[in-house]
């Protein structure tokens, strides 16, 4: 078992790293805020998550962040570590539904059963938003008006008015696909190994 975890994480973290933006060139800038790349990346991190544990998806998102700050860093030199936040975040909020739901869903419904699978990624998406959109708006208020690079010398105002608002229309809109993406492609690689275990 130890060897399909360390295989898996290694695969995951390939892929999140295979995924970001200037290797792949999947992404796209937000149309409300071009700053603003919608990326996919954090997929296979949120799989590892659900398919290994919170230690192995935090593992590959810092991995994430330092390739990230190699050749993807964006607006700023700390992008990679303002994005690592709003992973971890939105694993945090994922860890917590976990822990509060899984075991009454559990005992309610089949794991195979499609009701089961949706109400629970609909928990954890929901919990993962809530929570990367409070520490991500938090984060952004407290560091945008400071100079680069920790911030962009923006007034206060600015960020309550415009950015924080922003932000979290992002941080939420990501959220949304990513999570249940990443929860049904861990199921299904979940099925395919307890399917070659019984082969």
């Amino acid at each position: 078992m130890q060897t399909k975890a360390i295989t898996l994480t290694i695969i995951f973290a390939a892929l999140t790293v295979a995924l970001n933006p200037d290797i792949s060139k999947i992404f796209l800038p937000a149309p409300y805020a071009p700053f603003l790349i919608y990326q996919i990346w954090e997929i296979p991190i949120v799989a590892a998550s659900l398919l290994l544990n919170l230690k192995s998806a935090v593992a590959i998102a810092g991995l994430n962040a330092i390739v990230l700050l190699a050749i993807f860093q964006g607006a700023s030199p700390l992008g990679p570590f303002y994005n690592l936040a709003a992973t971890l975040s939105m694993l945090m909020g994922m860890y917590i539904a976990h822990r509060i739901f899984y075991a009454r869903i559990s005992n309610k419904e089949g794991a195979n059963n499609w009701k089961y699978n949706t109400t629970l990624a609909g928990t954890y998406t929901g919990f993962g938003i809530v929570l990367r959109v409070i520490i991500m708006g938090l984060l952004n208020f407290v560091t945008l008006p400071f100079s680069p690079p920790v911030g962009f010398s923006i007034p206060q105002p600015i960020v309550i008015g415009y950015y924080v608002p922003v932000t979290s229309i992002f941080n939420a809109t990501l959220a949304l696909y990513t999570i249940p993406i990443g929860y049904f492609i861990a199921l299904i690689v979940r099925r395919n190994i307890r399917h070659a275990n019984l082969s």
